[in-house]
């Protein structure tokens, strides 16, 4: 479905305007508050529809609109510009806005606007609305970096393929199930199933029967014909998670299904074609294994044909913001919680720590603070002590840790949020509010105006 954006940095955008695209006009709208928000929304859903404003920085409005038309040509730019601007409308539109639309305006004239805007582009774009339908998207995927753009121009790459075998590496923790789910999604192979599997959590004796199926009488237990996860994943993708763990016996039935596209259920001596493609992935080195002989050789170089590498979060550090703020959102909105954001202080001091979990684990540390955090703003001291000390083995300024610089700031501002807490508890009055944080009355007198918390600390 096509949605809309819209950009509302320091809040430039006029909430009526806001509320009227919102619920009268049935858009579907999102608001983001940069323009690297904007770029990312614009690279995971297909955008119908992007109010910009113009800002203080004209600049960056038109290397935005430059991006915005590269990255998705067929949506339509709407500049919302403040009557006293003195920003070159006329540039922008060059670069790339469509239309501009005055504020303070009335609904009808941002009706008129946005039906003109569809009216004279909309029929132009329909011309490529299959190809747009048809873009690779990836939305669970995070990242903005370097690295993270290679692995989605592999993911472009692969998504017209749907034979070739797949080796995704990468530590346990970086998405590299989500990344398979891309490949199959947006191959030809995406109206069949996606059937994992991990090979490291099924015992060796049932794995084999969870492949490739079962005959009646087959084993102890085999009451029934059972077809396997290859059957189940017929004109589709079968995904086999950390394969560097199974046995080299059912590598080998592996290695069948690859060459000869058949296979035989367990307890049957005939063959069953398959169409399947086959997508692997390990946190393993299996040239290391080949070397120890717990990995086939034949099997591997059949494996990586195309191999793709997830890089850990700690080289892709600049994209901890983006994932705070998106898991963030996602979770308070399934809790129906008021939304927190992260201090700048608690962003430096995640940015600093290893992540041997890799996004998961951050994805499980938001998940905590949408449980446990009270808060509008998450600050260092509400995370687990183990986030606040380490300090990473790459990091280019090491003693630069956040909770070593500004430890003593910190404390204060920690100090602060205590007192006005037990202020706010007792309406004001300071003798209760010392009771409460078991402190003497002329302590937190003496603290309160030194901190000028208050404007008559002797009340």
């Amino acid at each position: 479905m096509a949605e809309s954006i819209v950009l509302d940095i320091d809040n430039s955008i006029d909430p009526q305007l806001l509320d009227y695209l919102k619920q009268e006009l049935g858009v579907n709208l999102h608001v983001v508050h940069s323009t690297a928000q904007a770029q990312e929304a614009v690279r995971r859903h297909r955008i119908k529809l992007f109010f910009c404003p113009v800002v203080s920085n004209p600049l960056e409005s038109a290397t935005l609109l430059k991006a915005i038309r590269t990255k998705s040509p067929t949506t339509i730019t709407l500049l919302v510009v403040p009557q006293n601007t003195r920003a070159s409308i006329r540039e922008m539109l060059q670069i790339g806005a469509h239309f501009y639309l005055h504020t303070p305006c009335s609904n009808a004239e941002v009706t008129e606007i946005i039906a003109r805007a569809e009216q004279q582009y909309g029929a132009a774009n329909n011309a490529d609305e299959e190809t747009q339908n048809q873009l690779v998207t990836f939305p669970e995927i995070i990242g903005q970096t370097a690295e993270m753009e290679k692995l989605f121009d592999m993911i472009r790459l692969l998504a017209d393929d749907s034979d070739s075998t797949i080796l995704i590496q990468g530590e346990s923790g970086t998405g590299k199930e989500l990344v398979a789910k891309a490949v199959h999604n947006n191959s030809p192979r995406r109206h069949k199933n996606f059937v994992p599997i991990n090979c490291a959590a099924i015992p060796e004796e049932l794995l084999e029967s969870e492949l490739f199926g079962h005959e009646k009488g087959s084993f102890t237990g085999a009451t029934a014909s059972k077809k396997g996860r290859l059957h189940h994943a017929e004109g589709g993708t079968l995904f086999l998670d950390e394969i560097g763990d199974m046995k080299p016996l059912l590598q080998a039935k592996i290695l069948r299904v690859i060459q000869e596209k058949e296979f035989e259920p367990v307890g049957s001596v005939r063959s069953v074609n398959v169409d399947v493609r086959i997508v692997a992935a390990t946190h393993r080195n299996l040239e290391e294994a080949i070397k120890k002989g717990t990995f086939r050789e034949d099997l591997y170089y059949r494996l990586n044909v195309v191999p793709l590498h997830i890089p850990p979060l700690h080289r892709r550090r600049e994209d901890i913001p983006l994932l705070l703020e998106t898991f963030a959102q996602r979770f308070c909105t399934n809790k129906r919680r008021t939304l927190f954001s992260f201090a700048k202080s608690t962003v430096e001091c995640l940015q600093h720590y290893s992540w041997p979990g890799n996004v998961r684990e951050l994805e499980n540390l938001v998940q905590r603070l949408s449980i446990l955090h009270s808060g509008k703003t998450v600050f260092p001291e509400d995370l687990p002590e183990k986030y606040l000390y380490e300090e990473p083995e790459d990091s280019p300024d090491p003693g630069s840790h956040c909770t070593k610089t500004d430890f003593n700031t910190q404390v204060s501002e920690f100090e602060d949020r205590l007192i006005l807490q037990a202020l706010m508890k007792t309406g004001g009055n300071k003798k209760e509010a010392a009771e409460l944080l078991n402190l003497k009355r002329t302590t937190l007198l003496e603290k309160i105006k030194k901190k000028q918390l208050g404007r008559n600390p002797d009340k």
